[in-house]
């Protein structure tokens, strides 16, 4: 083969790309050296096809010398311009592919992996990571974790939030969509971010078959799907009560303070600091914020007044659990996002009152009329009782031994007897 020869030389090339001195410089049949910078010089091939000036780069000068270069101009252009095709589109065709390739490798689970490398910083705490990853592993890896993400569809993702979940929290069978709507939602939310990275990314293209806008109609409405107050076990209440403590923040403390007096939350929420004798270990919620319509006394624990007389104290506002603006008490929905998101458990804040009176029917040995009257029901034979006597040393009582059960260590209660009880 002749030896290629053009207006640069070898020892140019060198000088040149190590100076780094910006300019371009012209060695024949459109080959010419781009310098940019000390640290950018690269070959680009200048061809006319149809009339139309195209330019090729053919790659760094750093990794391809003058010989190099020109043998590359030569098969990567001007062969394939002699034989009537155009050198750039072949080029962007074999780049596709590639890539095609490389997206039919890339798995679910894989995308998974590096979404959460990419973004796990972005969190506030190692927990938020630990909950995108459980979710992911334990409702999508299963159905969609083997698969490339640019195959996952709209029928793919309804299979993952339509898998059957069983009889659970005294909640009957059915779908994962129906029975835990709350991590359906959040799982679909974050099988959509992972399918946006890998379009970002190269790996699949289209409409996102997550996205709610696409996938709703085929769902039911989110708001209404559960029927039932989910509710914790009251068997798991002292562990979550543990992973209660270590939260931080006023939405923690008042969630603490509901189970600990299995209070309504728009009780708690905005219970202010008149409402509370501390020293007489009593809180007295008035009528307008009880959903009977009338004034409640509520026995504190000694836990329960521990945490208040641990509680900041704001200038100018009243409310024993303070919200994020100044003088305002937290939101309505402040709880439930704690229990959802930030620690990611699939229960309702009214769930803990159905898991007290679940434990104080099974562990304890106090009158059905004392537990009633503890969560503020007025129901037939008692109302008129209640009425003349709310019970309060005896549901005193109960509510230590709750608070206790709550405080210990233990998952198991002992039957706790009512002789102990004050009358």
């Amino acid at each position: 083969m002749a030896r290629e020869t053009g207006n640069l030389k070898a020892k140019q090339v060198d000088k040149l790309v190590r100076a780094g001195q910006p300019g371009a410089h012209y060695d024949g049949r459109g080959l010419r050296l781009e310098i940019k910078g000390p640290n950018s010089a690269y070959w680009v091939s200048r061809f006319q096809i149809n009339g139309v000036i195209r330019y090729m780069g053919l790659g760094s000068a750093f990794d391809f010398n003058l010989v190099e270069a020109r043998r590359r101009n030569r098969t990567m252009v001007r062969q394939p311009l002699a034989d009537g095709t155009d050198p750039l589109l072949t080029k962007r065709a074999a780049k596709a592919a590639a890539k095609a390739t490389s997206a039919a490798s890339v798995t679910f689970d894989e995308a998974c992996r590096r979404f959460l490398e990419q973004h796990g910083g972005k969190w506030e705490s190692p927990k938020h990571r630990k909950q995108w990853e459980a979710t992911l592993r334990n409702y999508a890896a299963p159905i969609i974790g083997a698969q490339p993400v640019g195959k996952i569809d709209v029928p793919l993702v309804l299979k993952v939030l339509e898998q059957p979940v069983p009889a659970e929290y005294n909640r009957a069978a059915g779908t994962l969509w129906s029975v835990r709507n709350e991590t359906a939602s959040r799982l679909r939310g974050r099988i959509e971010a992972i399918l946006d990275w890998a379009k970002v990314r190269g790996y699949r293209q289209g409409d996102n078959p997550a996205q709610w806008a696409l996938i709703k109609q085929a769902l039911p409405e989110e708001r209404g799907t559960q029927q039932h107050h989910a509710a914790l076990p009251y068997k798991d209440i002292p562990a979550f009560m543990t992973e209660l403590l270590a939260e931080q923040g006023s939405a923690a403390r008042a969630l603490e303070f509901l189970v600990l007096t299995a209070s309504r939350s728009q009780e708690v929420l905005k219970a202010r600091w008149s409402e509370f004798d501390l020293d007489g270990a009593t809180w007295t919620i008035p009528a307008e914020r009880m959903k009977s319509r009338k004034e409640h006394r509520v026995p504190l624990s000694p836990e329960a007044v521990t945490l208040l007389r641990g509680l900041p104290v704001e200038d100018g506002n009243a409310h024993a659990f303070l919200g994020r603006d100044a003088g305002q008490p937290l939101g309505h929905t402040t709880l439930s996002q704690l229990l959802n998101r930030r620690m990611d458990r699939d229960v309702t804040v009214h769930g803990f009152r159905s898991a007290f009176r679940d434990w104080a029917g099974e562990r304890t040995a106090f009158p059905p009329d004392v537990c009633e009257a503890a969560l503020a029901h007025i129901r037939g034979k008692t109302e008129r009782a209640y009425q003349r006597a709310d019970l309060f040393d005896k549901r005193r009582a109960l509510m230590n031994a709750w608070s206790a059960y709550c405080s210990g260590p233990s998952t198991t209660a002992s039957v706790t007897p009512i002789r102990g009880a004050a009358s």
